[in-house]
């Protein structure tokens, strides 16, 4: 049962976010985000700001929008209102843009075919959007990025399946597309690197691979890529694989498979809310506790940041799950269909109810440890937080339950809402905040991390210079919830929902001087900036 302590009730909460909002205005901490400006599509959940770059020669930004399939261009030179310009068709080439980076005026998109598992290609255009070439990619081509020193541009290939177990399915191998600059752009060549090498290889048993029938090169996806400081090797995230991969750029080789491990949420602050139905007659409230139950880390969005010369990956641990004819592995704790050792579990019955862990989603395809039908441990998706690891995979940090209880002080009648409703707990059974978006970013002789949460919203920002001794910075939300998310959208009223994309903009080369971020918004489709100051 839950403990008295974790029942933090909604009149609590709030002595606490005063009390913490007295506390930082006395304290004044040294930096913080502010909001200046932001431009609207109107478009309410149609993916139409999803990814975000901006080109300091310009001083344009480029804005993934799914619903046009396009890449909206906008003038961001005055930030405080960044308007459109043009959008730059992408119909010509395959079905959408997933990603955008730009580097030295050359704009780099991630496009996929007009069908899924076909292979994707990259295409180049200059910040006028004059095409320049494109490139074959894999399939599905996921996130772009160019290598620091701008000599290569690495892409994700997730290779989703169509469906798993019809005749007609179809499951392409994940990829790492590597594009050569270094001749120029009209030169540009392309090779993709796969993970064939790994199919008979033995894996750290936290790796996931449960695609029905697929070898270990069809079931991996690659997701986000970080590149370290010296642009030699790529990190690079296998969300539902809870796995990072890593690649040698100049060989082209795929060097190592790093499991990630699980989170366990039993014990000191890896603690998390699990139900949407804990209150009284099945109401919801806030109730962040630990549960017998491990967390899958599952990263969409890593970075790197050096310290004392030794890379490290900031990672996002969303969760995912898939969800396809042939395979629905997300299930709720308390279904009948999912059954607890009774020995490992003699509390089933408690754990099942709604105001416990009944519902919780989990997935069904981990935790039958003796493969007899049951499960023996109990595994969640994502882990509600971001980590540090080395370059080794070790984990250094990891914020724990941090973002759920600041969240919980900052918006008690609001805590895990939704980006599409305003309603109290309504994801607390599923992934909670979604830490998605991650970027990092050097400041003031500091280095910061950014960290966008899908659901409820808004950008956690953090002390990364160490990395053993990470410091919580702000926490910041541009969303209105006193208005209906949708009516909100078409009225331009409700701010931002759904943080997608993330983009520091370094005081070098911000049309201000000042530091910048740049947010993308799926849900709300907005693009907002926000200023990264100095508090005296």
């Amino acid at each position: 049962m839950k403990s008295t302590s974790a029942q933090i009730s909604c009149a609590f909460l709030m002595f606490i976010f005063l009390f913490a909002n007295i506390a930082v205005s006395a304290g004044k901490p040294g930096v913080e985000l502010r909001l200046l400006g932001s431009r609207t599509t109107g478009l309410f959940d149609e993916s139409a700001a999803e990814i975000v770059a901006h080109d300091p020669i310009s001083q344009r930004l480029f804005v993934v929008n799914a619903f046009n399939a396009g890449i909206d261009v906008l003038d961001a030179s005055n930030p405080s209102n960044p308007t459109f310009l043009f959008t730059i068709d992408l119909t010509p080439y395959g079905d959408q843009a997933n990603s955008v980076d730009v580097h030295n005026g050359i704009v780099a998109a991630a496009v996929q075919a007009n069908v899924r598992t076909d292979d994707g290609v990259v295409v180049f255009f200059d910040a006028s959007g004059n095409y320049l070439n494109d490139v074959p990619a894999g399939a599905l081509p996921d996130m772009i990025t160019f290598t620091p020193n701008g000599d290569r541009v690495l892409v994700a290939n997730e290779g989703e399946p169509s469906r798993y177990g019809q005749p007609d399915s179809v499951d392409p191998i994940g990829s790492i597309t590597i594009v050569d600059m270094r001749n120029g752009v009209a030169n540009a060549t392309s090779q993709n690197v796969d993970f064939t090498s790994f199919n008979n290889a033995t894996l750290d048993p936290s790796i996931r691979i449960y695609g029905p029938g697929a070898t270990v090169a069809q079931d991996i996806e690659p997701e986000y890529i970080a590149v370290d400081h010296n642009s030699k090797t790529a990190y690079i995230t296998l969300q539902e694989n809870n796995a990072i991969a890593v690649l040698d750029i100049r060989s082209a080789t795929i060097t190592k498979l790093i499991g990630l491990g699980f989170k366990n949420y039993s014990s000191g602050d890896n603690r998390l809310d699990a139900s949407d139905r804990d209150g009284p007659s099945n109401s919801a409230r806030i109730n962040i506790a630990n549960w017998p139950v491990f967390g899958m880390y599952q990263p969409d969005s890593i970075a790197s940041i050096k310290y004392k010369n030794q890379t490290f990956l900031i990672t996002a641990n969303e969760g995912d799950a898939r969800e396809y004819t042939g395979l629905v592995e997300e299930i709720r704790l308390g279904s009948g269909a999912y059954v607890l050792d009774p020995l490992i579990f003699p509390n089933a019955s408690t754990l099942k109810m709604n105001a416990n862990l009944g519902r919780l989603n989990v997935t069904n395809r981990t935790g039958d440890i003796d493969g007899d039908g049951d499960f023996d441990a109990i595994y969640t998706l994502g882990g509600r937080s971001f980590s540090i690891w080395n370059a080794n995979g070790e984990q250094v940090y990891d914020s724990g339950d941090d973002i759920e209880q600041r969240t919980a002080v900052r918006y008690p009648f609001n805590f895990n809402a939704s980006n599409t409703d305003n309603a109290l707990d309504s994801r607390s059974d599923n992934k909670g905040p979604e830490p998605e978006a991650v970027t990092v970013g050097k400041a003031y002789g500091r280095t910061y991390a950014f960290v966008g949460l899908e659901r409820i919203g808004g950008i956690m920002v953090y002390d990364v210079t160490n990395p053993f001794d990470v410091q919580f910075i702000q926490y910041i939300n541009n969303r209105n919830f006193s208005v209906d998310p949708e009516a909100g959208t078409a009225a331009g009223t409700v701010g931002d929902l759904g943080p997608e994309g993330v983009h520091f903009i370094a005081a070098d080369d911000s049309p201000t001087g000042v530091p910048l971020l740049a947010v993308a918004n799926e849900i709300s489709g907005t693009t907002t900036l926000f200023e990264f100051v100095q508090v005296r």
